[in-house]
């Protein structure tokens, strides 16, 4: 069987598993969502087995598996309606076909260089993001105390923030410095969801907040891993995090 068709197949098959997470009862939906992503975990890796090394089951299975708890739980924030759940399934096969496209282009490329490299770090990125922001805006949406979201934010987080930082070299280990690099990310963000756990801030603004600071902290690790931090690229994305800063206090000022 052809990669593409097994990737279709895969996507298909989660869609309609989706499709059905969204119809079970309240007392089990945390129940289902978990079984969903450990069964989307296992769809993942027979889909990109055919490069599938060790080592990737912890950098790039992961990633499908953690966007399909993302969409799965922020779907029960929306409102309960035909169009919208057409409208989430047919986003959620697409995105995790596409996931499965850049997983492939990460297993191809480790150890070497090919063009389509830089369309799937573009893609990983984008998707790391949109799974921080879902992920953050679900958990936050529980009112837990504020020791409870940077719990939840940082189990959350750290995996997503390893993945990215490992997709930059696409080597064929996991260097030990990736493990302290994603740590130190993890608890920076961790220390701004406990900031925003006192502020009286709606919920996607605070989610909003924590994926900005999830970009640039991104984007400076992934220039160091790629010996490219120069001057001019630090002042660059200092400039976009001021002006991140600017716009959350005058767009969303305190209630």
């Amino acid at each position: 069987m052809r990669r593409r068709e097994k990737f279709v197949i895969a996507a298909s098959l989660l869609s309609f598993g989706f499709w059905e997470v969204q119809y079970v009862t309240l007392d089990w939906r945390y129940l289902a969502i978990a079984v969903f992503v450990a069964v989307t975990y296992l769809v993942s890796a027979w889909a990109l087995a055919d490069d599938l090394q060790l080592y990737e089951w912890l950098t790039i299975v992961p990633l499908p598996a953690m966007y399909a708890g993302a969409v799965s739980l922020f779907y029960f924030l929306l409102p309960a309606n035909l169009i919208s759940r057409l409208a989430i399934l047919i986003l959620f096969g697409i995105g995790m076909y596409a996931l499965y496209l850049t997983a492939n282009i990460y297993s191809v490329a480790k150890g070497r260089t090919i063009q389509l490299v830089y369309a799937a770090h573009a893609i990983g990125l984008f998707f790391t993001l949109l799974t921080s922001l879902l992920f953050t805006n679900s958990i936050l949406s529980l009112r837990l105390p504020f020791y409870g979201n940077s719990l939840l934010i940082s189990l959350v987080h750290f995996p997503l923030i390893f993945m990215s930082l490992w997709a930059v070299r696409l080597e064929s280990k996991i260097d030990v410095n990736l493990w302290a690099y994603a740590l130190l990310m993890t608890l920076i963000i961790a220390e701004l969801a406990v900031l925003l756990s006192f502020l009286p801030l709606p919920v996607w603004h605070s989610a909003l907040f924590i994926m900005s600071l999830l970009y640039v902290g991104l984007g400076v690790l992934h220039s160091f891993l790629r010996g490219r931090l120069f001057k001019n690229t630090l002042n660059e994305y200092s400039l976009v995090a001021i002006f991140m800063v600017i716009l959350f206090v005058v767009l969303f000022p305190l209630k």
